[in-house]
């Protein structure tokens, strides 16, 4: 992808408040948070502000266009096509030596916008044909929303729908910006090609049109409904499908359902952040389960069988005599299903102490007492201090 002017003019780390160092885990947590900040429907009057953190999370969003990004951020100023040049080859404020080839800013240039010597400054396509105008398309701002399931439902997976306000495509025009009956217009500036020509000196570069704004064409009467930007604001429907297995936390992409492409440009993509709602009674590791299972202190000491719910059929688990308070069994296959195979049930036994005691009950514990004596079990754990 060619760098863009916003590259040498912009510091998008900046805009997004991280380190140049930051991985992506961090850029991504710093977008969430300023796109809710700045999102219209939260905050309106903030839209530019919104575009900003979008067009920043774009280029820091995507490992390939980060690595152009830095690159041609390290060239500073010498390596910004669009800045003003100043004067001539070897003369102070061109920023060339004497020794500096046309031949070598050729091969510099091809190289920082992606493209072979041959076609440098070179605007291309025939007046009236619209070969420039991907220069005016921008891609639609990625969104986010929040979608709360049941426990079950994550383990399960399922297939729902969230609600979402954003740009979508004007009804009206139909994206193209013109009012009803109308069309938009061939630029006499670019001739429909969305670039024009900037002369500095011995070199030309191609930039977007100004006066389209590099889609090749100006709307005269603009739609009514988006005021010739070809899109709206309106609450919509999205079909979202969550795998078995989400867990709390985790983003679902649904890739191309985010905020309208302008210009003919693609449509963002829509992250859906889940917040999974904790279960009564099992916990979650991963694609274990886990659950704890109170027993007695006769049923620890003499072992027992019990009886434990799992998310299908409940198991019968052995513990055998002399099981500690917290130790824990693994029922195979028994966890959160999945494409690799279904994780397993951890099962933790926990000796339940009576907060009261029967007069019987007491005494019977007591007659315990008497034979199982404390001090020997701790005299046998420490010794003789």
């Amino acid at each position: 992808m060619a760098p863009q002017r916003e590259w040498f003019e912009k510091d998008y780390y900046k805009v997004l408040g991280v380190a140049e160092n930051a991985d992506h885990k961090e850029i991504a947590k710093a977008y969430r948070k300023l796109a809710k900040q700045y999102h219209p429907d939260a905050n309106p009057g903030s839209e530019d502000r919104f575009k900003e953190v979008s067009a920043a999370y774009e280029v820091l969003g995507d490992e390939a266009k980060r690595k152009e990004y830095d690159e041609v951020r390290r060239l500073g100023a010498a390596g910004n096509p669009f800045a003003n040049m100043g004067g001539g080859a070897g003369r102070p404020g061109g920023g060339f030596s004497g020794n500096f080839k046309v031949d070598d800013l050729g091969d510099l240039l091809g190289n920082i916008f992606g493209r072979s010597r041959s076609g440098a400054g070179r605007a291309g396509g025939a007046a009236g044909t619209r070969t420039g105008a991907a220069a005016g398309a921008q891609r639609g701002a990625d969104l986010e929303t929040t979608l709360h399931l049941s426990f079950l439902d994550a383990v399960h997976g399922l297939t729902t729908t969230v609600n979402v306000t954003s740009e979508v495509t004007c009804h009206t025009c139909h994206g193209n910006g013109a009012a009803p009956g109308t069309a938009p217009t061939v630029c006499p500036v670019c001739g429909g090609r969305g670039v024009v020509q900037d002369n500095q000196g011995l070199f030309s570069f191609s930039q977007p049109c100004q006066v389209c704004s590099g889609t090749g064409f100006r709307v005269e009467n603009p739609c009514p409904t988006c005021q010739g930007t070809g899109v709206e604001y309106a609450a919509r429907q999205v079909k979202v499908r969550i795998p078995a297995g989400v867990e709390d936390g985790q983003r679902i992409r649904v890739k191309g359902r985010g905020g309208a492409g302008r210009g003919g440009g693609p449509a963002g993509n829509l992250y859906v952040l889940v917040h999974v709602e904790p279960h009564k009674f099992f916990g979650r590791k991963g694609r274990d389960l886990t659950l704890s299972v109170p027993i007695t202190f006769a049923e620890a000491a003499l072992g027992t069988t019990v009886t434990v719910p799992t998310l299908a059929k409940p198991v019968t688990l052995k513990v055998p005599a002399g099981s500690r308070s917290g130790r824990t069994f693994r029922v195979r296959g028994r966890g959160v299903p999945a494409s690799s195979g279904a994780g397993d049930l951890l099962v933790t036994v926990e000796v339940a102490v009576p907060e009261r005691l029967t007069p019987e009950e007491h005494e019977a514990v007591a007659a315990v007492g008497e034979l199982i004596s404390g001090d020997a079990l701790r005299a046998g754990l420490w010794g003789e201090a």
